[in-house]
């Protein structure tokens, strides 16, 4: 492997920013999120083909890399690589509790909350930035402080656990003591809305430099 002195910018730079996050920045985390999150969900969308799934799996991805950024080590590989492993072994993680749970067909609905809470991420999932991308963005932003405001106060704090405490969904539910399915449906619905709250703020800010 090409020693750290070798590196192109850009894997210079990711080390950078996986130092920093290891030390608890924040805004480091968001910008590595920035610059590697379209390469990771591809990793995860050749493994796992459900959209859906692969956008919880990505979350899941960077929450790991929150927790465990400390633990990379530049003489071991790059910046890079060692992300899409991690990648790699969490959506195969996915599917290896997929196959050991029974597969349950759920019946086709015409609408209501249960047919929006199960495709709400493949509504969000197109080739505009991603709902969490938008939050990663927009996390030192006055706007995302107003979108945020906009939330149930139930939603406001998974998302607020989920995204910057770096909790799991089954962390947030046994710390709000609520059901699992109960958390992903605040988490969704909330990440729903806070898109289409910071795609507003973002046109309201062109429209006013043009």
């Amino acid at each position: 492997m090409p020693a750290a002195a070798d590196w192109s910018d850009r894997s210079r730079e990711l080390a950078q920013l996986l130092a920093r996050a290891g030390l608890g920045d924040r805004a480091a985390f968001a910008t590595l999120y920035e610059r590697t999150s379209a390469h990771l969900f591809a990793v995860v969308l050749r493994i796992n083909r459900d959209r859906a799934q692969a956008e919880d799996i990505l979350q899941e991805v960077y929450v790991n890399v929150w927790r465990s950024a400390q633990s990379f080590d530049a003489a071991q590989s790059q910046p890079l690589t060692w992300l899409t492993s991690v990648a790699r072994n969490r959506a195969i993680d996915s599917l290896r509790r997929a196959q050991s749970q029974p597969q349950i067909q759920a019946a086709p609905t015409s609408g209501g909350d249960d047919a929006e809470d199960t495709d709400v991420y493949d509504k969000l999932a197109d080739d505009s930035a991603g709902p969490l991308e938008l939050l990663s963005r927009a996390a030192e932003a006055r706007a995302l402080t107003h979108c945020m405001e906009g939330l149930s106060a139930p939603q406001r704090q998974s998302v607020a656990l989920a995204f910057f405490d770096g909790l799991s969904h089954a962390e947030v539910a046994d710390q709000l003591q609520q059901p699992l399915g109960t958390v992903k449906s605040w988490v969704r619905r909330a990440l729903m809305a806070l898109k289409g709250c910071l795609e507003a703020a973002v046109q309201r800010d062109v429209a006013g430099r043009g």
